[in-house]
């Protein structure tokens, strides 16, 4: 099924999901994140933030999520992912794909990172996040420097962007959450590894496991100092 255009704004369109309504005590950190993204998107009437999990990782894929929120709804909670620790991410994982107007992620793995390179992996799956969603966003609010190749919508590349607008913080929650646990599988495949407990980056215990043990199909050869172990076992 075709995504569809994106309904107006709220009273114009379907009627709202089930989601608690912005509540007038407190600001919170959420209302100044929308509110930012408010001053930037300007009339835009449909926004997605697109962001990615997995960027620095010896392992495992890069994850990227795209999510259209609703501004009308109370998003409580939502940060940059980097600042939530693993249960309250869970929490707001559940709420943004109950209540968003549209969610998406993609998963690039760790050969086709290597056929190219992190960014282009990076940029291809937040391309088929966005490609995924089922309404037709008018703008793109993309975290980091690039705007994504391959997208007819207008875009915004947006630095911080997590830390400082709803919707990719929002999309950075949703990227961690599914990379995290697609780890979680993983370790149960490799378990002398340890991926549970780092999800792939250069921990000393990880780097410990690779001495020991060499690398295996989840890591990216490409990536020092895989590479060097590779190549010796060549």
């Amino acid at each position: 099924m075709q995504p569809g255009p994106c309904p107006g704004p709220a009273g114009s369109g379907p009627p709202a999901p089930r989601a608690i309504r912005a509540r007038s005590a407190g600001r919170g950190v959420w209302r100044a994140l929308l509110a930012t993204e408010r001053a930037l998107v300007g009339d835009a009437t449909c926004v997605a933030g697109v962001d990615e999990a997995g960027r620095g990782p010896l392992a495992g894929p890069v994850v990227a999520a795209a999510v259209v929120l609703d501004p009308e709804l109370d998003w409580d909670g939502i940060h940059d992912s980097k600042q939530l620790d693993a249960g309250k991410r869970e929490v707001l994982y559940a709420r943004v794909i109950q209540d968003a107007r549209a969610f998406a992620w993609a998963v690039v793995g760790p050969r086709a990172i290597d056929h190219g390179d992190i960014r282009r992996a990076t940029l291809e799956a937040m391309r088929r996040a966005v490609s995924r969603l089922r309404l037709v966003p008018t703008l793109v609010l993309v975290d980091g420097r690039d705007v994504v190749p391959g997208l007819l919508q207008s875009q915004r590349a947006v630095i911080d962007g997590d830390a400082t607008l709803l919707s990719i913080a929002a999309a950075s929650i949703l990227a961690k959450v599914v990379r995290d646990r697609i780890m979680l599988r993983l370790d149960r495949v490799w378990p002398a590894y340890g991926f549970a407990r780092h999800k792939g980056y250069g921990t000393p215990d990880h780097l410990a496991a690779i001495a020991r043990h060499g690398p295996c199909p989840l890591h990216r050869y490409s990536f020092s100092p895989i590479s060097q172990t590779a190549l010796a076992l060549e």
